[in-house]
């Protein structure tokens, strides 16, 4: 790591964020002396109840607050935020029905769509009613297997308007994906498309849609959204199908009504990405999901009335319901759907330049694919307009770092992320107000009592260890979906640590205040007794041209574990001994001789969850003969097939 770092902001620059604006309020609000950010965070940790309730006024979110601040803040779980408050997760999103724009859209090359906050809010409005029309209401529960697209979000809103829950993932997803995630919920409508686009190849879902609606039996309407312009012939093939005009076509726009309902009403179900068995479905509440939110986007992200918010997301992922929480901080919503690639490998760069977009957001494995293949938008593009660069779904290596300052944008903070479903939000991610480490995630999020722990439960520094959270936080999830006692849900994250969030990632701390995630902790390499990041592989691996990307698994070996790596390479290259050895020196002086793997392995693809993260476990559990519990999660299963009986693992 440098001494000096890629990006720091000018005094001016820190004076005018909204965490700062936000510092100087707890001071005059607390008769507080705070300077700095981690002032502030010390305070936020130490003082969760007042902090949130300041955050609340601060946002002036909409609806009551109630008496109560906080009860039993000394248990996890068990502690409560806001107990007596009414509010409604839609209103406090939709607060503008202007004719500025509220979502711009773009299906590759295919389709472009632009709706202003009026026309959201009577689309809203439409869809509010027909749902209620279905019967649809309070606790109720709606899904999407849909495109990240305007209707999406409409859709979304118009659901937890009425105090139902949303849930969502992609249509990308097989019949067995969808099934085991919309099956547990019983959704009493699904909104879902004629087809989408991907890759420049239209991608029809109307076979798969038969099977999925005949096992959904709750099911009152499966409405199809035009997306080829098939929505009528597919919906004749179902027996609830209905096409979004017809579904709307008896309801006027009027203003959108809602429902104020506590502050842990539910609002979304989000599911695992896991291999190993039927996904969770974690229940998120509506208050805690809000203010989660727009903290992390405004004092987090300085995201401002006006700004154009990006996210290369899928409605699988939980950034997509990040993105969807930027029109309450009065953001632009700047959607895409389809490969980042299509029909140009600088498509995205391209929407940034027209759209003006102020935060581009993305994942690691687009900016290394975008280093790899070459790409330069620094000197190909204007990309003035933007002030934010984040990146989550996987570490973002060193040499991504370097790149995004080199051939991206040099004058910007590169916020890298980190967090999940599971909080609905980040555990450590950006802080306007500090400069930008090479290969660092800049700070612990506000009111999260973020710390990295030994095996055996006390804070290291400087060392790697699990990450927890040691303080109750507001987006803990409600619980999960039929866990009547609590019990999967204690399990989950609470076992390891009584009263202390585990969250399954191996951490450090960095001599900045930093932190880097080496990885999840079960996909962690144990060779010689030696706990090894498989993050910390590949932030050297991705340095080597030829390769395009890697997974690391360790294999149980002579009563000890030896490193496998399965390498990807570019068209034209061959893994011959020469850059098997070169791979190995890289490993060998990027990270040390303890991570230098025992077997080098080419391999034609990788498996990947529907969210573009490798399956360590899958890969693992393949290697080792046993069964992949749940080859629906992953987005290209016959991948796993790659790894079986390999002979070069015998010896």
């Amino acid at each position: 790591m440098s001494d000096q770092p890629l990006w720091s902001p000018s005094p001016a620059r820190v004076e005018a964020t909204q965490v700062m604006a936000f510092l100087r309020e707890t001071n005059r609000r607390h008769q507080l002396g705070l300077q700095t950010y981690r002032d502030l965070h010390a305070w936020s940790v130490q003082s969760p109840d007042l902090f949130w309730d300041q955050f609340w006024d601060f946002c002036g979110v909409i609806g009551e607050k109630g008496a109560r601040r906080a009860t039993n803040l000394d248990a996890m779980p068990g502690a409560t935020f806001f107990p007596d408050a009414r509010l409604n997760f839609a209103e406090n999103l939709l607060r503008r029905s202007d004719e500025r724009d509220a979502l711009v859209f773009r299906g590759e090359d295919k389709r472009t769509d632009r709706l202003s906050f009026a026309q959201l809010s009577a689309l809203v409005s439409r869809l509010q009613q027909a749902l209620k029309a279905l019967g649809v209401g309070v606790g109720d529960r709606v899904a999407g297997m849909m495109p990240n697209m305007p209707e999406t979000v409409a859709a979304m809103l118009a659901t937890t308007s009425i105090g139902a829950a949303w849930s969502s993932c992609s249509p990308d997803f097989g019949e067995r994906g969808v099934l085991d995630r919309f099956g547990q919920i019983e959704p009493k409508a699904l909104f879902t498309v004629d087809g989408y686009w991907y890759n420049g190849k239209v991608q029809r879902v109307g076979d798969k849609l038969r099977t999925i609606v005949d096992q959904l039996p709750s099911l009152k309407a499966a409405v199809i959204v035009p997306y080829l312009d098939e929505a009528e012939e597919v919906a004749k093939t179902l027996p609830t199908g209905v096409t979004l005009e017809s579904l709307l076509k008896p309801y006027p726009a009027k203003s959108v009504t809602y429902e104020r309902l506590p502050f842990n009403h539910p609002v979304y179900i989000m599911f695992s990405s896991g291999t190993t068995g039927v996904p969770k479905c974690i229940v998120h509440g509506a208050g805690g999901t809000l203010l989660q939110h727009l903290k992390e986007q405004r004092l987090q992200c300085d995201l401002r009335d006006g700004d154009r918010l990006f996210y290369f997301t899928t409605c699988g992922w939980m950034m997509w319901n990040w993105l969807a929480s930027g029109i309450g901080a009065g953001a632009t919503l700047i959607l895409y759907d389809g490969s980042p690639f299509a029909p140009t490998a600088s498509v995205l760069w391209d929407y940034a330049q027209a759209e003006r977009i102020t935060l581009f957001g993305t994942s690691a494995k687009y900016i290394d694919a975008c280093n790899k293949e070459g790409i330069e938008p620094a000197r190909t593009h204007d990309l003035s307009s933007i002030r934010l660069i984040t990146s989550t779904g996987s570490p973002l290596a060193p040499d991504s770092f370097d790149y995004v300052y080199r051939s991206i944008k040099s004058d910007v903070p590169l916020t890298s992320i980190s967090g999940g479903t599971d909080i609905m939000g980040c555990f450590v991610l950006g802080d306007p107000t500090s400069p930008v480490w090479k290969g660092e995630i800049q700070a612990p999020g506000l009111g999260m009592a973020v710390d990295v722990w030994s095996e055996d439960g006390r804070p290291v520094r400087m060392q790697k260890g699990e990450l927890v959270c040691t303080r109750p936080f507001v987006s803990m999830p409600v619980g999960f979906w039929n866990d009547p006692g609590g019990s999967k849900y204690r399990a989950a994250y609470f076992e390891r640590f009584p009263n202390v969030w585990c969250h399954g990632d191996f951490a450090e701390w960095t001599a900045h205040g930093g932190m880097i995630i080496h990885g999840r902790s079960d996909a962690t390499l144990n060779p010689g007794g030696v706990r090894i990041g498989t993050a910390e592989i590949y932030a050297q691996v991705e340095q080597i041209p030829e390769v395009l990307e890697a997974i690391a698994i360790g294999q149980d070996w002579d009563n000890d574990v030896r490193v496998l790596l399965f390498v990807r390479l570019k068209e034209g290259f061959e893994l011959d001994e020469a850059l098997r050895n070169k791979i190995r020196l890289k490993i060998r002086t990027g990270a040390s001789p303890r991570h230098v793997p025992a077997k080098i392995l080419h391999v034609r693809d990788i498996p990947r969850t529907k969210s573009g993260k490798i399956t360590e476990l899958a890969v693992r559990d393949v290697v080792h003969g046993r069964p992949v519990k749940n080859t629906d999660a992953l987005a290209n299963p016959e991948a796993l097939a790659l790894y079986r009986d390999l002979p070069e693992l015998r010896t």
